[in-house]
């Protein structure tokens, strides 16, 4: 959707009521579906995720994630301007001792409404301090607006496009952790050929994970946590937070393990979560490569 169509339907939805908004909203994901290249992709990983089950199968799951997708601009709408998204959380008690503490990375997953979660949670803890490291996307307006709610919201963002981003914006992220700030990023998503990736197991495949927010974890010596957030019925949302992951090496040379490790676990929780909301993965590029029967290969971390 463009950004002057989406603003267009939010007026109608407030002089109409929301059903128009779901209504547009659905009509454009089934174009999507129809005629997007990337639906390929999602039947591709539906395919892997259910090896057992026939192609029609595949593509009802493609249909449903595509029309699922639409509940993240509408909520989005709900929680902004109507305040009418409520959550419940588990781990909440691991968020408080961070912000109360040394800080931490939070990574997140295109697995649910992570957006949603950055509005919400600094309505519930008070004194939570939220940098979002955040890809830019050209000629995107709908993420302009994304940008600029956040930003309304008390939270910190960093642009970061596909060439790379500063080296000044790496240093700002420690300086945030280092005064007791929460540093997210996604943990799904690499953004460039050239970026470092550490490989782990996924759906008895492998997959290429972003090395950043481990490497953000092991330098500041701040923990890590997984965080997930998903949809319910009548607008309800449930997130949920890991216990802290430290990643930690006695030498430069235990680096490249402690990561791995520690990359490993996240994939392995998505892996536990997805199963259990297959239908809210909004990934649809290209995250699972060969079968892990093929031989490994080593890659350098550092």
């Amino acid at each position: 959707m463009k950004g002057l169509f989406y603003r267009c339907l939010i007026l109608l939805a407030d002089i109409f009521g929301s059903w128009i908004f779901v209504a547009v909203s659905r009509v454009i994901a089934c174009g999507y579906f129809l005629f997007s290249g990337r639906a390929a992709e999602s039947r591709r990983f539906y395919g892997i995720m259910y090896p057992e089950r026939g192609r029609l199968y595949h593509l009802l799951c493609t249909f449903k994630q595509y029309q699922n997708f639409t509940t993240v601009y509408f909520d989005r709408l709900l929680a902004k301007d109507r305040g009418e998204i409520s959550f419940t959380s588990e781990g909440g008690e691991n968020l408080r001792r961070a912000i109360d503490g040394e800080g931490g990375v939070l990574l997140m997953s295109h697995l649910g409404n992570w957006e949603l979660a950055a509005h919400l949670l600094p309505a519930r803890y008070d004194r939570l301090r939220l940098l979002l490291y955040m890809g830019i996307k050209e000629k995107e307006e709908i993420e302009k607006i994304q940008k600029q709610s956040l930003r309304q919201s008390g939270i910190k963002i960093i642009g970061v496009n596909k060439d790379g981003g500063s080296p000044f914006d790496v240093v700002e992220g420690f300086r945030f952790i280092r005064a007791g700030g929460l540093v997210s990023l996604s943990g799904d998503i690499v953004w460039q050929q050239e970026q470092r990736t550490v490989r782990v197991k996924f759906l008895n495949h492998y997959a290429r994970l972003p090395e950043a927010p481990f490497v953000f974890a092991l330098v500041s010596g701040a923990p890590l946590y997984i965080f997930f957030t998903f949809g319910g019925r009548k607008s309800r949302y449930h997130f949920t937070l890991s216990k802290p992951i430290y990643i930690r090496a006695a030498s430069r040379a235990g680096r490249r393990e402690a990561i791995s490790r520690a990359a490993q676990k996240y994939a392995d929780l998505l892996e536990e979560t997805l199963r259990r909301h297959p239908f809210e993965w909004y990934h649809f590029e290209r995250f699972i490569g060969e079968k892990t029967s093929l031989p490994s290969e080593r890659s350098a971390i550092f």
